[in-house]
């Protein structure tokens, strides 16, 4: 089948372009940027994608220079831009400014690229590197304020490079310019959703052979989905679902789960409240990192002990997870890819059961949307497809441990000293505090993890008429972008006085605060119709408060397609004030805020 061909140099989007591809309706396949030229075949174009290296250290991934010899056209994005130009003698150097987020483009020259695109034009950037130099014969197509070689081109050759992402949804015009890529490259139309469903199911069926599957369920779309495509492909007699409370779901919701695959028609699946056992592998654990890897490996003693307790044949039986592209992806699961967040799914001990071919995972190679979509067309209701994402580990990861000692002071207060000095009168001429939180969170800039303090705007009263959220978006990318260690920006809706650092650990306590807090913004977005509105909601828990009893909260919904990239939602500010008086009735609540920062440079969650 004719395909354009995507060469994964480890970006974080490489996937996505794909996906992009096909959902356009051109069959796209990925490759390592290692493949043999020889190979290449029906491919009527080959984009470069991004990754986290730079293109001038000797530790980059292997690209074979001999596929540029082919007579195919060619897309560099990002750090395919880079290598692309290096690799036809231009230069590539630190940029003197690195761009995450939002951008605007003007174009210099005329493009292929450029049909039915209006300049100047909203693009998404993650760079730290950028081309100072084209190579011979390649001319500039577009610029930046902080990158004069946003683009170029050689149409001769059928060379092209961008080094904002066309593919995430964040660029407004991204289908386009990947629309007249294919159009340039002679590509007719050839795959539809159906065949996607197709494909899954044939791969199920050579994965398990004569197996029966064991899958964990979790309530959520992607488990969900990959336990309607099991049933429907094997049959309900070779899939048993195993539902595991692990003690740190939202508030009644394994009740609500267990009555909802009750109602879909599902009674192949058992469930397992192992909350104390979870409590345990946990207990004292501060490092993000760490809880998630005893949260995965718990999930897979509870499977062992469910496995003999019910004489099933671990030796007749694959493991079946509902593990999405992103859910790789950031756990650093590709060969060039650097680990954002390990995910509970890919800890040792899932590892180790993929090398020995124990481990089904249907939607391996896609993204939450796509599965949406699969979801509705084999007929799940609406309450499970667009259920708003849960994680494996639940509210675990929402709520931040600390043992309330300030390991980075130093760091935290030159942190300070820099967001004090930051200029902020272009964005608002009223009168701010900023401060960094002495806590840190996990984001991604430039396809690396970093783990950062998060910045806090403080206002007198951001309900007021002069409120802004397009002027509040500039600040937080103003400051990620220009503040060193940080990669978060919040608002601070309100905060009693002397919170300091707490020792606080996932403990049942916590997780009831969490969990009151958390039902209750539910209740309100759902209420108001907002729930359908945004992509996800987190709830967020913070060790900042008046004392070991009590914490601050941080809201987080967000706006996304794909989880790759995302937007901050911009709730009203009358719902928003409705939501924060109720908060403030929690005695145990000692700060509100709001997360306003887009993904990158910041992750959905805080750890």
């Amino acid at each position: 089948m004719k395909n354009i061909l995507v060469l994964d140099f480890g970006g974080q989007y490489a996937h996505l372009i794909a996906k992009r591809f096909r959902n356009m309706g051109f069959y796209s396949e990925i490759a390592l940027p290692s493949v043999d030229e020889k190979s290449i075949k029906n491919t009527c174009g080959i984009v470069l994608s991004g990754g986290p290296a730079s293109v001038y250290e000797n530790d980059i991934p292997e690209f074979n220079q001999k596929i540029l010899d082919l007579d195919i056209p060619i897309l560099g994005l990002c750090y395919g831009h880079q290598i692309l130009a290096k690799s036809y003698g231009g230069n590539v150097e630190k940029a003197k400014v690195g761009e995450f987020g939002f951008a605007s483009i003007e174009k210099i020259n005329d493009s292929p690229l450029f049909k039915n695109i209006q300049f100047p034009n909203q693009v998404w950037m993650s760079h730290s590197d950028e081309v100072t130099k084209l190579p011979d014969n390649f001319e500039i197509t577009a610029k930046t304020n902080d990158c004069p070689i946003a683009g170029f081109q050689n149409i001769k050759l059928k060379r092209f490079g961008l080094q904002f992402h066309s593919e995430v949804k964040d660029t407004v015009n991204g289908n386009t310019f990947l629309l007249n890529f294919a159009e340039f490259c002679n590509m007719e139309k050839n795959w539809d959703s159906r065949k996607v469903v197709e494909f899954i199911k044939k791969e199920i069926k050579e994965t398990a052979k004569d197996k029966k599957v064991l899958l964990f369920l979790s309530g959520g779309v992607d488990s969900s989905v990959a336990f309607a495509l099991l049933n429907e492909t094997l049959g309900t007699e070779r899939v048993l679902g195993l539902y595991i409370n692990n003690g740190f779901m939202r508030k009644n919701e394994t009740e609500q789960i267990k009555n909802r695959y009750y109602a879909a028609g599902y009674k192949n699946f058992i469930i397992e409240d192992a909350s104390e056992k979870f409590l345990k592998a946990v207990e004292n654990i501060t490092d993000p990192q760490q809880k998630r890897k005893n949260i995965g490996e718990t999930f897979l003693k509870i499977r062992e002990e469910v496995v003999k307790r019910l004489n099933l044949d671990e030796n007749d039986r694959l493991l079946g997870q509902g593990t999405l592209y992103p859910d790789i992806i950031e756990s650093g699961g590709t060969k060039h890819s650097r680990a954002i967040k390990t995910h509970h799914n890919r800890v040792e001990g899932i590892q180790a059961l993929i090398e020995k071919g124990l481990i089904i995972e249907p939607l391996k190679d896609l993204y939450k949307d796509e599965v949406r979509v699969i979801g509705k067309t084999l007929g799940l209701g609406d309450e499970m497809v667009f259920r708003h994402p849960f994680p494996g580990p639940g509210l675990s990861i929402n709520l931040l441990c600390s043992d309330g000692i300030l390991k980075d002071k130093d760091k935290l207060n030159e942190t300070n000293e820099l967001l004090s000095k930051a200029n902020l009168k272009e964005f608002t001429s009223k009168s701010f505090k900023l401060y960094a939180l002495p806590v840190k969170s996990v984001g991604v800039q430039g396809d690396f993890r970093t783990y950062s303090f998060p910045a806090v705007l403080n206002f007198d009263d951001i309900f007021s008429p002069e409120f802004n959220w397009d002027i509040f978006e500039k600040i937080s990318s103003y400051v990620t972008n220009n503040v060193r260690n940080v990669n978060r920006t919040i608002v601070e809706i309100f905060a009693k006085k002397n919170l300091k650092l707490i020792k606080g650990y996932c403990v049942k306590e916590r997780l009831e605060m969490i969990r009151e807090v958390d039902a209750l913004v539910l209740l309100k977005l759902k209420k108001s119709g907002w729930y359908d509105k945004i992509f996800q909601h987190l709830t967020i828990s913070i060790p900042y408060a008046e004392n070991n009893d009590s914490c601050s909260i941080v809201l987080r919904p967000v706006v996304s397609e794909d989880v790759m990239t995302a937007r901050f939602a911009r709730l009203p500010l009358d719902l928003l004030k409705e939501i924060s008086e109720e908060i403030k009735k929690f005695d145990f609540v000692s700060a509100l805020y709001y997360d306003i920062t887009n993904k990158p440079p910041a992750t959905f969650g805080w750890e």
